[in-house]
């Protein structure tokens, strides 16, 4: 009777996506250190993503973004449904609308571009400011529920 090699490809194949995501995740944190730097650039975002691909490839490093002093609140908070505090969500406007403005003042010099960057800055602040959900408003329609 012929013995029938178990495959290896499950595990070959769950190897290299945890692989792809252990990558893409120190990437994803990269950005995210770049982004504290650079005004204008999302740190969060990328944090979100980098717990994202963490939380499939290495709950240690995914453990460790939620262990990040302030960062890791916010992820954890974007986890749990609660949004953005309202500050940061002022601020994240704020920066975003002086990013677009000075780089469609002072850097890009195609009309095109400048079009390109405004409308995308615009549906940016948009996304923001309406569609991300405030912690504040969310933990007082959560309290309202429960007092009910």
């Amino acid at each position: 009777m012929t013995r029938l090699r178990k495959s290896t490809f499950s595990s070959a194949k769950s190897f290299f996506v945890k692989s792809l995501l252990l990558l893409l995740g120190f990437i994803f944190v990269g950005l995210g250190f770049i982004g504290i730097i650079i005004p204008g650039m999302p740190t969060t975002v990328f944090m979100i993503l980098a717990a994202a691909c963490f939380a499939k490839s290495s709950p240690k490093f995914e453990q460790w973004i939620l262990d990040l002093p302030g960062i890791g609140r916010l992820v954890q908070d974007h986890r749990d449904g609660l949004g953005m505090p309202q500050k940061s969500k002022a601020i994240a406007i704020t920066m975003m609308v002086l990013a677009v403005t000075l780089s469609i003042i002072f850097a890009i010099t195609s009309t095109l571009i400048q079009i390109l960057v405004g409308v995308v800055g615009i549906i940016g602040v948009w996304y923001v400011g309406v569609r991300v959900p405030t912690k504040e408003k969310v933990l007082a329609l959560r309290d309202t529920e429960q007092n009910y």
